[in-house]
């Protein structure tokens, strides 16, 4: 590992963006269909919305703004796409069943943006970014599932919104470990800041962003 860290040390990844003045969080579908092995979840899932319930208790008690998201799909299935022609049980995912619904510990609260989409990303074909501009944010926190796939897609495409970007990373799961190391990895070497929730705390303390 010291040898791969070397390699992108001296070709210069990992630059530092730290936190900028009008932070928001989005947290990608932490909805009940990633609790459960049986359906979407495993992993360090079921960890990383426990932590989330802190992280998403302090960008609330800051008045930071706060989007999540759900995969939706219309119960024809007229909106599917490659997405879920790949991974055809997120066809499951109807605005009617329990497992495209929010977690209950993490329930939206009025004023904060609930997404549908159909992608990876909580960015394509969303008002995310229309969003979040319209509130002046320059820094994005991300937490959510999973780590390698909707996570990362969200966290790359908030880097190309040229949004600060910063990975919660007790917030963040995936339903296999191996995947998730490597790309908190990868997020952190190249499109991202990574912080635990109890370092963005000490980060924002009683004097930073509000």
């Amino acid at each position: 590992m010291s040898d791969e860290l070397d390699i992108y040390k001296r070709q210069g990844f990992a630059h530092v963006l730290g936190i900028g003045a009008a932070p928001a969080l989005v947290i990608v579908d932490f909805v009940q269909g990633f609790t459960d092995p049986a359906h979407f979840g495993g992993g360090n899932i079921a960890a990383a919305i426990e932590c989330t319930v802190s992280l998403l208790e302090l960008a609330r008690a800051r008045g930071w703004p706060v989007a999540h998201t759900r995969v939706v799909y219309a119960d024809d299935g007229s909106d599917v796409g490659v997405f879920a022609s790949k991974v055809p049980s997120l066809r499951t995912l109807v605005e009617s069943s329990e497992l495209s619904r929010i977690v209950p510990s993490l329930t939206p609260i009025a004023g904060e943006l609930v997404i549908r989409k159909r992608q990876a990303s909580a960015f394509f074909h969303t008002e995310l970014a229309g969003w979040l501009a319209f509130r002046r944010v320059d820094t994005l926190f991300v937490a959510g599932c999973t780590t390698s796939g909707c996570v990362r897609a969200t966290v790359v495409d908030s880097c190309a919104n040229n949004f600060r970007t910063i990975v919660a990373t007790d917030c963040v799961g995936d339903r296999a470990i191996g995947p998730h190391e490597a790309n908190l990895f990868d997020m952190g070497q190249k499109y991202a800041d990574l912080m635990s929730v109890a370092e963005i705390k000490a980060s924002v303390g009683d004097n930073g962003p509000v």
